[in-house]
């Protein structure tokens, strides 16, 4: 078989060989999108570079880092972390970047990863991830020159950022609900050193005090099946104990489907619960969970994206990813409703 050439994917392509060896470089000289076509179909006909010679010639590791500074059995169970990293895969791969992924349990040993990836040349870059209010990863980006996307809304410092508008999405839910007929609202939110619970919390709150009412209770968890279940069980024990209950994510929600017929309380007749967070586990269970929906995919995807533009020489500025919307489903109903 004759080996592969420039040539044939220029000829491909029907652009010049200097365009097929800027794109397949990552050098400028052409526009993003010739790029993309064109590495899209060095693909197809079975392109291979010499990764070594290329890392060489250009100081590029041809890999990203994501640290993740979670429990290990947390990331395990909740469906939106594998969609994020799969958009983000769908994107590298086309530029043939690898994406090297370490789950460290806090912030401390998230900054011994960055140090020692980045002094190895492991890595070009970085993805940030649940950014905490006062995040101590920053600053040690900043300060070593790191290329980095923040996964969460725009800071002052300069780092591109893809962000969603979470403050939106939780008023909705809190306004489908009133319309329904709850007063009783209850919000089970996840970590509370997180950027976007802080959001998300301070949303519900004025949300609720635009419709003149007070919060059930808002409960802080660390986003598993077994904090769910008991900060369902909590509120469901009140002596006024709500009509609804907002979820931080699918997997809580889910949760609280579980223990509420545990302990013969009817969803929706006399709960109605809603996911943050919308996968295949709220239309698994039943009675299927109202959920914020949106394509995370798409949001890694964008993410990943907007870093290798970053790597590539370019400036991007900062991406404002779909808001969530409701997706109403059989969990959620007007208090007291009856069901067929």
């Amino acid at each position: 078989m004759k080996r592969l050439t420039i040539s044939d994917i220029a000829e491909r392509a029907g652009v010049s060989i200097g365009a097929v060896s800027f794109a397949l470089n990552g050098r400028p000289g052409v526009s993003e999108t010739t790029r993309r076509r064109i590495l899209a179909i060095a693909a197809e006909m079975g392109w291979r570079p010499n990764a070594a010679a290329r890392g060489l010639s250009e100081s590029r590791a041809h890999t990203v880092g994501l640290v993740i500074a979670r429990s290990a059995d947390t990331l395990g169970v909740e469906p939106f972390f594998m969609k994020f990293i799969a958009g983000m895969e769908s994107e590298l791969a086309i530029t043939r970047t690898a994406l090297l992924l370490q789950v460290v349990p806090d912030h401390a040993r998230s900054i011994e990863a960055i140090n020692d990836w980045w002094a190895e040349r492991r890595v070009d870059g970085l993805i940030v991830m649940d950014l905490w209010a006062e995040d101590a990863r920053l600053p040690v980006l900043e300060s070593m020159g790191i290329p980095a996307v923040l996964v969460g809304r725009p800071r002052p410092g300069g780092m591109p950022a893809v962000w969603s508008d979470d403050a939106a999405a939780v008023t909705e839910a809190v306004d489908f609900l009133v319309g329904l007929g709850h007063r009783r609202i209850a919000r089970v939110a996840g970590l509370p050193a997180l950027e976007h619970t802080q959001v998300r919390t301070a949303a519900f709150h004025a949300a609720m005090e635009r419709h003149g009412l007070s919060p059930a209770a808002v409960v802080d968890t660390d986003y598993t099946w077994a904090a769910g279940a008991r900060a369902t069980r909590d509120l469901l024990a009140a002596p006024d104990r709500p009509t609804a209950i907002t979820f931080d994510n699918d997997v809580m929600a889910t949760a609280g489907v579980s223990v509420a017929r545990q302990l013969g309380v009817g969803v929706p007749q006399e709960l109605s619960i809603v996911a943050g967070d919308d996968s295949q586990l709220c239309e698994m269970v039943f009675p299927t969970v109202t959920a914020l929906s949106r394509d995370v995919q798409a949001y890694g995807a964008h993410t990943a994206r907007t870093l290798v533009s970053l790597l590539d020489g370019g400036s991007p500025g900062s991406f404002q990813d779909t808001t969530a919307r409701l997706v109403a489903r059989q969990s959620t109903a007007a208090p007291g409703s009856r069901t067929a």
